[in-house]
């Protein structure tokens, strides 16, 4: 699926899967499911919680490229984010992408009331899944969906989270055994 995308982004892709350990990023495979899953919800308005260096945003801002939505991607880490932008800026999807540094929760808390998410991709801090489903539930819109990864591989941190969205009646859940486990779940009411 790479190969779809203009040379400059496959190069700045592959080179970041070289440090995918040291900067946390999703594997390629969950990269092009996400891909594939928000091209077919021709998602709009798509929240990322864990920017990194940019290596999933830019999965994800090609596709929202085809759907002519937007990405708002939030990073705590400074130098993560600077690159990330830098990262974003070379792939050419920038221009569609709001980038914000701080707190996931703390930023979630004040979002606006009339804020609304599409669809939610969280890689971030394990331990928070649990609260920032709660913001995040808040502004997903019904049909709208949550994707959190790594709820295999840091199974014991994500459980909180896994335990709330599968007792939650106004959501489906299915954790998929992608890489490092990939929760997908579908606001149903």
């Amino acid at each position: 699926m790479i190969e779809q995308f203009d040379p400059t982004t496959q190069e700045v892709l592959k080179d970041l899967e070289k440090t995918q350990k040291q900067f946390w990023n999703i594997a390629r495979v969950t990269a092009e499911f996400l891909t594939i899953l928000i091209k077919e919800e021709k998602a709009q308005n798509v929240l990322e919680i864990g920017t990194s260096n940019g290596y999933s945003g830019i999965w994800l801002a090609k596709a929202l490229k085809q759907t002519g939505g937007r990405l708002t991607t939030i990073e705590f880490y400074d130098k993560r984010l600077d690159v990330a932008k830098e990262n974003f800026k070379k792939c050419g999807v920038s221009d569609i992408i709001t980038p914000i540094k701080g707190s996931a929760c703390t930023i979630l808390e004040y979002l606006p009331d009339d804020y609304i998410i599409d669809f939610a991709f969280v890689d971030a801090n394990k331990s928070e899944y649990i609260k920032y489903f709660k913001f995040i539930d808040k502004h997903l819109k019904v049909g709208g969906i949550i994707a959190c990864d790594n709820v295999l591989s840091h199974e014991a941190k994500c459980k909180p989270f896994i335990d709330a969205i599968n007792s939650n009646p106004n959501y489906e859940n299915v954790v998929l055994k992608l890489p490092a486990g990939l929760s997908v779940g579908r606001k149903i009411r």
